[in-house]
């Protein structure tokens, strides 16, 4: 635990990357959701040897009868991108795993406690989908004072979407938009 008004590193949140992509139009957004997969395993790797928190935020498929792993096995089981994005990313025993009902990771999930037990009050925010998971989850952050930044290259969306949501973050000031290139130095600059 850290001292008392001090901060640790962000977490590095991966949202809804384990995943069937069996929603409308997700076969446009595979070829960059394989691509954020990639860039996200090599900052989580770097959280790893940092013994950082990272922290898999993901949509239950409304399959409520699921846990994790079971979801793990669904996406690995899923030919094309889902079971290439769940053999890089699968969650393993240094991860935090939520599952969420809609799309933010704060709404009517354990992610807040999480959090207030990690000491955590940076989040780096990652995963699919941009226009949709990630912008709802970065402006609950947002409203509930964390900072926040997404990592622009380790996140997916709809083609005609991504860009928009990018805009509207970085035009609201909701979230910092980082490259994965900057992404471990403003993690953890906020560690006392």
């Amino acid at each position: 635990m850290s001292a008392p008004g001090s901060r640790g590193p962000a977490a590095l949140l991966v949202i809804d990357m384990i995943n069937r992509l069996d929603f409308p139009g997700a076969e446009r957004m595979a070829p960059g959701a394989i691509a954020a997969a990639r860039r996200i395993q090599a900052l989580r790797d770097r959280f790893h040897a940092r013994d950082w928190p990272v922290i898999f935020a993901n949509d239950n498929f409304a399959d409520w009868r699921s846990d994790f792993r079971e979801l793990v096995a669904m996406a690995l089981n899923t030919d094309g991108a889902p079971a290439t994005i769940a053999k890089l990313l699968a969650p393993d025993a240094r991860d935090y795993v939520v599952l969420k009902p809609k799309h933010s990771a704060f709404l009517a999930t354990p992610l807040p406690v999480l959090l207030a037990k990690l000491e955590v009050r940076r989040l780096l925010l990652t995963g699919l989908a941009l226009e949709s998971c990630v912008l709802a989850t970065a402006a609950d952050a947002n409203a509930r004072e964390f900072e926040v930044a997404i990592v622009r290259d380790a996140v997916a969306g709809l083609p005609g979407l991504r860009m928009q949501a990018l805009a509207t973050l970085a035009g609201s000031g909701t979230a910092r938009l980082l490259p994965s290139s900057q992404a471990l130095a403003w993690a953890g600059a906020g560690s006392a």
